[in-house]
């Protein structure tokens, strides 16, 4: 299978080993990544994991984005602008579009997303949607 994140790549070879090991992602952009792909393959533990403790969904909305991400054809995601978020940083930011099909909509997430570094991995921390 061809990563969501990026075609170019195996998921193997890309976000599943992000998805097996979160300390092997080194990068608030790989992690955006593999949170992107979490949502395609609606590996919901991984988007709890990968979420910041203290903006983390509760059980119920666990559930409902668990419901939603299997309700809509992800199509492709496009990262437009990065800051900081290297290994050596330990806060960093990541523009990106998300493009959808839901109930034969096209839709677009357009977010700034704030990543910061918790129990010695990268985390989501939380994000201003953009129209």
């Amino acid at each position: 299978m061809k990563c969501p994140c990026n075609p170019q790549n195996n998921f193997t070879d890309c976000c599943q080993k992000a998805h097996n090991d979160i300390l092997n992602v080194k990068t608030a952009e790989a992690l955006m990544r593999s949170r992107y792909s979490a949502f395609v393959v609606a590996n919901i533990e991984y988007l709890q994991k990968s979420h910041h403790s203290t903006t983390r969904p509760n059980k119920r909305e666990k559930r409902q984005i668990e419901a939603w991400a299997k309700s809509v054809n992800w199509i492709k995601l496009e990262i437009l602008i990065t800051t900081k978020g290297t290994a050596a940083d330990t806060e960093g930011t990541v523009e990106f579009k998300a493009f959808y099909i839901e109930n034969g909509q096209m839709g677009i997430i357009h977010e700034n997303s704030n990543f910061s570094k918790e129990n010695g991995h990268w985390a989501y921390v939380d994000g201003k949607h953009s129209s």
